[in-house]
């Protein structure tokens, strides 16, 4: 694909906030807003459609967990595509999806326009985002306050979906947040009409179809095994498994889960062999593994999917908690949900700053320390009858760790690898991020929801399993260097 930052031409008259940044930004927040609106309406939307809690959680995992299964390929679609090209139709498919979303009489066309319509709309367009920052912020500065932004603007749809969502059902409807997801994404592509990008130059990559669906598959199969403990239990079956009328697994015998994450590692596992195998025959396979024999930027993703991990998790707990245990409303909800919005605001308009005067790894580190008393404070002070300040100070630390991360972590990942890598880096980094969303909400939501606990000891397990996440990617961030990040040498060019 032609290098648009050849043209300084072209580069100039689309490297303004009005002509990039804006529509990128706007894309990223309303994608991020997506995964955590949802947890406000989860009441509204159980009793509407005839579902439950577990339903609602079902269908936000399987939203982010498209993502992650998709992002990798679309990353790739967008060197067979072009940047725009995929931009733009992703964000009509999300659109789409999103009024599907609106009128769904029930679960599984709600799950057809969010979780997938939606899903797949955002694993298009988001690869283009970051790839279009990096190709038009060239520097590290310039690129980091791009990456700032986008990722600012992410961190807070995440954090304000809560809330906006919250204000919308309580006025209108849950169906009204996706109608309105529908009108930003229509606004977010008369804006992109002032991004100048060529289309693909050259000659265009294959896309590895079978790699495509074996990733996929894996993914699929980890996440949606861990969404069976919630009806299964995490050890021993609690009831029969069944296939159809066939009784697969006895209750009393190892539960479902266990069976579905071990078939999701095994097709991963496959993938990973499928991929060496077309590099060993000179094709091109959907992903290089060179990107894996970067140690800082192995860090920098484990550290990314955990952010995601925490972040999602406990905003579906607590507002699950919130609705479920306390009784609160949906604009109730978000409101209490709002400190971590402001922690989130404020660290990442501070992050650009950050960046130039720390190291990249003494961020994620500092971010995480104050992740972990934020959820700390929450688990010591939220009782069932306590005040709802007890909320704040947690909420807001989380917040304002989270922020602190969401851009340190997004440049040492990206900037590990020269620009020609910056496609597959790109997919690869947000499929980890959303991968991260997906098992947060997963994982966290399966234990509060699970039947073993009640009340107060689901939400209190639901957070030290998020500590115990936390203080990995606190590990992970102290083995990150703090020198600047070495990037992946160029490979041998390969005999003709």
């Amino acid at each position: 694909m032609m290098d648009i930052t050849a043209d300084p031409a072209l580069r100039t008259a689309a490297a303004t906030p009005q002509g990039v940044l804006l529509p990128l930004a706007l894309a990223q927040f309303i994608c991020s807003y997506a995964a955590s609106n949802m947890n406000v309406a989860i009441n509204s939307i159980a009793t509407d459609l005839g579902t439950t809690v577990s339903g609602v959680q079902t269908t936000i995992a399987v939203f982010t967990l498209t993502m992650a299964a998709l992002m990798i390929p679309g990353s790739k679609l967008t060197d067979i595509l072009g940047r725009t090209y995929l931009f733009r139709r992703g964000l009509l498919v999300y659109g789409v999806g999103a009024l599907v979303a609106a009128a769904a009489p029930g679960i599984g066309i709600l799950i057809l326009g969010y979780s997938l319509l939606e899903g797949i709309g955002t694993a298009l367009l988001i690869p283009p985002v970051y790839i279009l920052a990096t190709v038009f912020f060239p520097d590290l500065n310039s690129r980091a306050r791009a990456f700032g932004a986008i990722s600012a603007a992410g961190g807070i749809g995440a954090a304000a979906g809560p809330l906006i969502g919250g204000i919308i059902t309580t006025a209108i409807s849950w169906r009204a947040a996706f109608v309105v997801q529908a009108l930003v994404v229509a606004i977010v592509i008369l804006q992109s009409k002032k991004i100048v990008d060529p289309g693909v130059q050259g000659p265009r990559p294959r896309l590895d179809i079978v790699g495509t669906i074996l990733s996929a598959a894996g993914l699929f199969f980890v996440v949606v095994g861990i969404l069976q403990a919630s009806t299964y239990g995490w050890f021993r079956a609690s009831q029969d498994f069944v296939i159809g009328s066939t009784v697969v697994i006895p209750e009393g015998g190892i539960s479902p889960v266990w069976v579905f994450v071990l078939i999701g590692l095994l097709l991963l596992a496959a993938f990973f062999w499928q991929i060496r195998s077309m590099e060993r025959a000179g094709k091109e396979p959907l992903l290089s593994t060179r990107l894996f024999k970067n140690r800082t930027s192995n860090l920098g993703l484990i550290t990314q999917n955990i952010q995601w991990l925490v972040l999602m998790g406990l905003s579906f707990v607590v507002s699950v908690y919130l609705q479920t245990v306390r009784g609160y409303s949906a604009i109730e909800t978000g409101l209490v949900l709002t400190p971590a919005t402001i922690g989130i605001l404020l660290s990442s308009m501070a992050a650009a700053r950050l960046a130039r005067r720390r190291p990249q790894a003494t961020l994620i580190r500092a971010g995480f320390v104050v992740t972990v008393i934020g959820v700390l404070l929450l688990l010591l002070w939220v009782r069932e009858t306590s005040n709802v300040l007890t909320f704040v100070p947690g909420l807001f630390l989380v917040g304002l760790g989270v922020g602190v991360m969401l851009t340190s972590s997004v440049n040492v990942v990206q900037s590990s690898f020269p620009e020609k890598d910056q496609g597959e880096i790109s997919g690869l980094s947000r499929s980890v991020s959303n991968l991260g969303s997906s098992l947060g909400v997963a994982i966290a939501g399966t234990v509060i929801v699970s039947s073993l606990v009640e009340g107060n000891m689901g939400y209190a397990l639901a957070l030290i399993v998020l500590v115990f996440f936390a203080m990995i990617g606190l590990a992970a961030a102290f083995m990150l260097p703090t020198a600047p990040v070495p990037r992946v040498p160029e490979p041998e060019p390969t005999p003709a």
